[in-house]
């Protein structure tokens, strides 16, 4: 064989050279770190070829390892294989993955001088002879940078020494000196383990003194073998599944699987495609030569097939270990094989469920289903799952339901349901009161938040008139119906049948029935709409109406139709009790009615009072009103003076008919009710309003008289004149009188006529802050409704013709012009007032000229100027001032006269009498 290769070499230097490049190309790349892996394939084939337990025995003295191993001797093929790089000795039986091919080059990642060592005969491989055969052969080396490295294995020596002592086979290297014998010894012994788990024929591997052996056993109930691997007494258990072209491996952890770490793909030894898989994939699957990379074409989608058989061999509750977490593949083999596994489990029925008794259980006792077409609702309690078995199929059993598990279910497709879907499906359920109480115990842990409690607003709740409606919120609970003394029929309310009262029903908003909880239920005012005059219904109200509390009844009660003593019906709140005091307050063509004596006698009158039957004023409440439809008189006139929509509606209705002469005993009747004296002093607010323009006592309305606190308007306007009143009453009423602070158009129209009306005497002080406040008010009012007067109020306090008037814009004026002339307000409303009673200024019709000049100063030098500031607080002033010993101004136009005046101004120029007698 020697000499053929040499004779090849000799005629073809490029074989030469094309030896040496395989063989190192696959030391420094194919097979760089896989010494122990390829010698174990080759022991494991071995092994497998003679039908023995595999052994493999690695030792290392004077930097000389050994790897020993049991099994079938080395015969001529494989003599050949180990100097032909390109070929192999295997023939394809008995499993065997790598004996004598090209993997047996990793023995010169660590060494150049190898031995094999068969009971069948040895061999030799160095290097050093090598180049010695070819210098003596007459070869010719071809030059290379550095020196030609010529291949090892392609020349092999016979050699007389056996293998070891029990051993059939072993593989002697001489390590070269860049090798470190502990770390190579270290790896070997991290590796052993997988070896085992990967070459099913070696029983055994030991490293010098670290034994690591396996051991196998069928598991038995199930297609499962359980594999034991114990390393220097460290054991590991994995439970192993075969399919026809793979072997899959779960790690076992307190007797019970857990997902496998991420790893390679193993074929059937590690590659370098990375996986991400819940188990060990050990396939067989076409590689490239150095077994790292899968050939193109490898049909991988096809490893998958069997994984669901793998997984109903599982315990139940392990079953979900074997779904790939979601999350990024790690090469595309990972990605197609991930693919493949979620496809094959999404179709396929494996995951254990809920026993349903229209369904037969297989022959293990368990039912299972296709992922896709299963229910899971998280952490699932046994008695919840005993009742939902039925309504929900097929359901997750309560084991898989925790959150640890939803991710990976997810991915394969299962339903996740919540409160809100059971609730969904209550609804089309028929069971006993009974049944509901268990499920709404079952289900009290779940509701913790207020999420869930509105989730579950859906849920059936059964009534005890043998019903069953959706919604707790649209329930009652029997609280006190049974304290009354005789049984009232309460035939429009939702009571829960009393062996389904639950708290839970509580929580999730079923209402306690109180009497006012009955009376308030929108059931009954559908009854009142639709038939209002029902006996029974009469009957119930006016019964329950008796112990309930008024205020904390609906207003629409009064809906509910009555006797009259007239032998009508009407609704109640139309109706008066017979002795009711707002009988005697109304006109005499009133549409109130009086209700039967005979209802009165059976039911009382204060039941009648609290559904509406009048007895005092009636009052309209409504929040957030939207506009003036609540049957007010006038209401859409006031509420188009708003400037918002009020917040509350709060009103005394049927003020329209009162009699005019019973106001004052009326405005009694409003002020003695806790429920009408607030809204009297509410200015803004429609009854205070209504009072103001509407009510009147001796022809005049309430907005024309005032508090006899104010003086504001003292001598125009008359106090209230009813006797009797406390000053807490007039204060109380204060909304419906005139107020100064909200002058409307109203109270203007009534000043005005008053100020006109010479039967009054206002001191001018009164006249003075009136014009001031109408001068004040002219920006917010419509002053097109008013009519301007022709007679006005003069300073004087007579009463003189409107053409003869003239308002006072600036106040020297009023020192000249005689006071029964001038119409006083305040300087900077005097031209609102003027155009308000259409009148001119009088700086306007009056032109004033000072007849001395005066001797001219300033407010700075001048001592009077410095002592006038002071006496009139007034500011830095911009003008001249000039000092009179006597100071004379002319009039004419409107007014024609010659006055002496303490003080004038004319523009900037401001014109001061000097204190003391004339010059």
């Amino acid at each position: 064989m020697r000499a053929g290769v040499l004779a090849a070499w000799r005629d073809s230097p490029t074989r030469l050279r094309e030896d040496a490049a395989v063989e190192a190309d696959l030391v420094r790349a194919g097979y760089r770190d896989r010494l122990l892996t390829e010698l174990a394939q080759n022991a494991a084939d071995a092994a497998a070829a003679a039908g023995v337990p595999g052994r493999v025995i690695v030792r290392c003295s004077d930097r000389t390892l050994s790897i020993a191993n049991t099994g079938a001797p080395l015969d001529v093929a494989g003599v050949h294989a180990l100097t032909a790089l390109r070929s192999s000795g295997k023939t394809g039986d008995s499993g065997e993955v790598g004996r004598f091919g090209v993997g047996f080059t990793a023995v010169l990642t660590v060494s150049e001088e190898i031995e094999f060592r068969s009971i069948s005969g040895s061999l030799r491989f160095s290097r050093a002879d090598t180049r010695a055969e070819l210098t003596a052969a007459g070869v010719t080396v071809p030059a290379a940078e550095g020196g030609f490295v010529p291949p090892v294995l392609r020349l092999a020596w016979p050699h007389a020494e056996p293998p070891c002592a029990g051993a059939d086979s072993e593989i002697v290297l001489r390590l070269r000196p860049d090798i470190d014998p502990a770390a190579l010894l270290e790896s070997m012994r991290a590796e052993a383990m997988e070896l085992l788990l990967e070459l099913p024929a070696l029983n055994e591997i030991r490293i010098e003194d670290f034994p690591v052996r396996s051991t196998v056993r069928d598991m038995a109930g199930t297609d499962l073998r359980e594999v034991r691997i114990d390393a220097a007494g460290t054991e590991t258990t994995w439970w192993e599944y075969r399919t026809a072209r793979a072997r899959w491996l779960v790690p076992v952890r307190d007797g019970r699987p857990v997902a496998a770490r991420p790893d390679v793909l193993r074929a059937p030894t590690r590659s370098d495609e990375e996986l991400t898989l819940p188990a060990l994939l050990i396939a067989d699957i076409p590689m490239q030569p150095d077994r790292r990379r899968l050939l193109p074409g490898s049909r991988l989608r096809e490893l998958a097939s069997g994984y669901t058989d793998f997984a109903r061999a599982l315990p139940p509750v392990s079953r979900p270990v074997l779904i790939p977490a979601p999350g990024f593949a790690r090469s595309e083999t990972d990605g197609l094989l991930r693919e493949a596994i979620l496809e094959e489990l999404r179709g396929s029925a494996w995951l254990p469920v809920l026993a349903a008794e229209s369904d037969a259980a297989d022959g293990s006792g368990e039912r299972v289903a296709i992922p896709t077409r299963t229910s899971v609702f998280p952490d699932l309690t046994a008695e919840l799952a005993e009742l939902l078995g039925g309504v929900l199929d097929p359901l997750l059993i309560p084991d898989l339901s925790g959150a640890r598990y939803a991710d990976v279910l997810a991915a394969v497709g299962v339903h996740r349901i919540g409160a809100a879907h059971v609730a969904e499906l209550s609804a089309g359920l028929d069971r006993s009161p009974s049944w509901w109480f268990a499920l709404y115990t079952a289900l009290e842990p779940f509701v913790t938040d207020q999420l869930t409690v509105e989730e579950l607003g859906a849920l059936a709740v059964p009534l005890a008139d043998g019903r069953t409606v959706t919604g707790p919120r649209t329930v009652l609970l029997d609280d006190e119906l049974g304290a009354l003394v005789e049984p009232v029929p309460v035939h429009w309310a939702r009571l829960v049948h009393p062996a389904a009262v639950h708290p839970l029903l509580g929580r999730l908003g079923a209402q306690r029935a109180t009497v006012a909880d009955l009376l308030s239920d929108p059931a009954l005012q559908a009854v009142l709409t639709e038939h209002p005059d029902d006996p029974d219904t009469v009957e119930s109200v006016l019964r329950l109406a008796a112990v309930a509390d008024p205020t904390a009844l609906p207003p629409w009660l009064g809906l509910l139709e009555l006797p009259d003593s007239e032998g009508s019906t009407r609704p109640a709140d139309e109706l008066l009790l017979p002795d009711a005091p707002l009988i005697e307050l109304l006109v005499p063509d009133s549409p109130f009615g009086v209700v039967a004596t005979e209802i009165v006698d059976e039911y009382g009158a204060d039941a009648l009072r609290t559904i509406g039957v009048g007895w005092e004023f009636g009052i309209v409440t409504e929040t957030d009103p939207t506009g003036p439809d609540h049957h007010l008189d006038d209401e859409e006139t006031w509420w188009a003076g708003l400037s918002a929509d009020p917040p509350e509606l709060v009103a005394v209705r049927d003020l329209d008919l009162v009699d005019d002469a019973a106001w004052p005993e009326a405005l009694w009747r409003l002020l003695s009710d806790e429920r009408t004296r607030p809204l009297l002093g509410d200015a803004g607010g429609y009854t205070a309003w209504w009072l103001r323009r509407y009510a009147r006592i001796d022809g005049i309305p309430l907005g024309g008289y005032r508090h006899p606190a104010d003086t504001e308007f003292a001598g125009l306007l008359p106090e209230l004149p009813i006797t009797g009143l406390s000053g807490p009453d007039l204060d109380a009423l204060g909304g419906c009188l005139a107020d100064p602070a909200s002058l409307d158009l109203t109270l203007a129209a009534t000043l005005l006529e008053a100020l006109a009306d010479p039967a009054k005497a206002p001191t001018p002080e009164v006249v003075a802050r009136v014009h001031a406040r109408l001068g004040a008010a002219v920006h917010r009012l419509d002053i097109t409704a008013l009519d301007p007067p022709d007679r006005v109020r003069a300073l004087s306090g007579a009463v003189i013709d409107a053409g003869d008037a003239l308002v006072l814009d600036k106040p020297w004026f009023g020192l000249a012009v005689p006071p029964d002339r001038l119409v006083v307000a305040d300087p900077d409303t005097a031209g609102e007032l003027a155009v308000l009673l259409d009148l001119p200024s009088v700086s306007e019709q009056v032109d004033a000229e000072v007849l001395d000049r005066g001797h001219g100063t300033d407010w700075e030098t001048e001592p009077l100027g410095v002592i006038l500031r002071r006496l009139f607080t007034l500011p830095p002033q911009p003008g001249l001032l000039r000092v009179h010993d006597d100071l004379r101004v002319r009039l004419s136009g409107a007014v024609t006269r010659t006055v002496r005046v303490p003080w004038w101004q004319d523009g900037d120029t401001v014109h001061v009498l000097r204190p003391g007698p004339p010059h």
